[in-house]
């Protein structure tokens, strides 16, 4: 027997993660401003950012759709950051909904920063990485907050999550 967990879950735990910290910075504005200098980003506010742009890029490309300039991204307000969110959601899901998608396809990266020799994944492990890497950076994000004096309550763990029993 196989025992997963299925990409409906993951997107839906990555969902859940977004909309939690959606609501912690509509409550807490003034944490957007924070300084943070994890990837590309000079504040909190550019990490969202980064993560829900990212997000959307890779939706965008397992899709076969057009894909969101680096630059082309909006810089806020939180609305907007979280509309990319959003829209790689819906992507996703209409992606895991069709029957079509050959998810052990590979997958071409036409990446420098990505060695040669790893720039051939199946569609699946991509779109794995694309679900982790929020998940990654909402923990760097929890630590980045409690350091600044700014705890938040979101619970990012998947034991806290009730969409996976």
């Amino acid at each position: 027997m196989s025992v997963g967990i299925s990409f409906e879950e993951m997107l839906a735990w990555s969902d859940e993660a977004s909309r939690q910290w959606k609501i912690h910075f509509d409550t807490n504005p003034a944490a957007l401003e924070l300084l943070c200098d994890i990837g590309p980003a000079k504040n909190v506010q550019g990490f969202l950012r980064h993560i829900w742009a990212a997000e959307l890029r890779w939706a965008q490309r397992l899709a076969g759709l057009p894909v969101l300039g680096r630059d082309d991204a909006p810089a806020g307000p939180l609305d907007a950051l979280f509309q990319l969110h959003r829209d790689a959601t819906e992507i996703y899901r209409n992606l895991l909904a069709s029957p079509a998608h050959e998810w052990d396809e590979t997958y071409t990266l036409d990446f420098d920063w990505i060695p040669a020799d790893l720039r051939k994944p199946t569609r699946r492990k991509v779109a794995a990485h694309a679900l982790f890497h929020s998940q990654r950076h909402w923990a760097q994000l929890a630590t980045l907050l409690r350091q600044a004096g700014s705890p938040s309550t979101v619970r990012g763990d998947l034991i806290f999550s009730p969409v996976l029993k």
